[in-house]
């Protein structure tokens, strides 16, 4: 069965409806980025300045107390407050000015810096905020070499990276490097000078492995690899210096090595586990790389003998027939055949003697 639906049902719906539209229509929206901590009055674009309107910040209403007529008043405001702000002009709803708000602060100065871990091929220069502004930034920087613009290729996996080719190698001449970093609030640059050689640092040595040394138990051999960032060991030579302690103390022993990429500790502690690392720098030139990952190692120790269970019924056997002696037969049978000896030697003397005694009184 149909129920008729009202006519003044059709209205409600309908202005439901209409209002509905009005507060999501497509406006265009504006931006407007405001200093952490200030004050921000908001235009509800071109209405009258005491004209009725509604504002609403994501959406949800705001109170009539944050309006002066028909601009929107926000005060010492902070990140809370960055968001889309809609103003609607008395009660049709007409949507007449829509902006996002962003809440941030001017860049201070930017950190720079340059290194080269692949020398002679080129270096890069890197850099990042210390402090976040919380607005989009933009950076531009500029490498200067004897009067010459030099381009910075972009890394194009870390957006605050980019590379450069040295133009002449050996050079005497300083690079210059100046970054600028821009927002909507303001802007701040920051520059470093360098000479060519002072930047080189290589990544640390790769692979770095310790192992024992067979019946040396105060021996460890120490491997390791070039850095694959290195391009040109045969020409541009490292040397390396290894560090190495026993876990119990804290103390480090160090050894700097001219050449190669192995060696023999030879002082270890027998049966202590060892920390050990290698850093690397050119040979002439640039600082040393960081420490590479730590390996661990403990000297050769010799494995206790186990005695099977036939060696031990043995040992047992010997141990306990050693604890007592029985004598030997031989041995009884002369100690009887002495005995039997001194008795009759016995009887000759006192018959001599009972016969001298008796010649006397006759």
């Amino acid at each position: 069965m149909a129920y008729p639906v009202s006519a003044a049902c059709y209205v409600v719906l309908a202005a439901v409806v209409v209002v509905y539209a009005q507060r999501h229509s497509q406006q265009e929206s504006h931006i407007h980025y405001a200093q952490l901590g200030t004050d921000v009055t908001l235009q509800c674009g071109s209405v009258d300045r005491d004209a009725a309107v509604t504002w609403t910040a994501n959406s949800t209403d705001l109170d009539a107390s944050h309006l002066n007529g028909s601009r929107l008043v926000l005060r010492n405001v902070d990140l809370s407050h960055s968001g889309q702000y809609s103003c609607y002009e008395g009660s049709s709803w007409h949507l007449k000015y829509r902006v996002n708000l962003k809440v941030g602060t001017p860049p201070k100065e930017p950190a720079l810096m340059c290194r080269s871990n692949n020398y002679p091929s080129g270096f890069y220069c890197s850099w990042h905020m210390p402090i976040p502004t919380y607005i989009p930034d933009t950076f531009n920087i500029t490498v200067m070499h004897d009067s010459k613009e030099i381009v910075c290729d972009m890394d194009v996996s870390l957006k605050n990276r980019c590379y450069i080719r040295y133009l002449h190698l050996f050079s005497s001449k300083k690079y210059k490097v100046t970054l600028t970093v821009t927002n909507a609030l303001g802007s701040s640059s920051t520059s470093i000078s360098f000479d060519e050689f002072a930047i080189v640092k290589p990544d640390p040595p790769e692979n770095v492995v310790a192992k024992p040394i067979p019946n040396n138990a105060r021996r460890l051999l120490v491997t390791w690899q070039y850095p694959s960032s290195w391009p040109d060991p045969d020409s541009f030579p490292l040397k390396f210096f290894l560090r190495y302690r026993p876990l119990i103390i804290d103390q480090w022993q160090h050894v700097e090595l001219s050449d190669g990429t192995t060696h023999i500790i030879t002082d270890a502690y027998a049966g202590k586990e060892y920390i050990i690392q290698v850093a690397a720098k050119d040979n002439e030139i640039g600082t040393w790389s960081d420490w590479s990952v730590a390996v661990h190692a403990t000297p050769w120790t010799e494995e206790p003998k186990h005695l099977t269970t036939e060696a031990q019924g043995a040992e047992t056997t010997t141990a306990s027939t050693s604890a007592f002696v029985v004598p030997t037969t031989s041995s009884i049978g002369n100690s009887e055949e002495q005995g039997s000896n001194g008795a009759i030697a016995l009887s000759w003397v006192a018959s001599l003697l009972l016969v001298a005694f008796s010649i006397h009184f006759i």
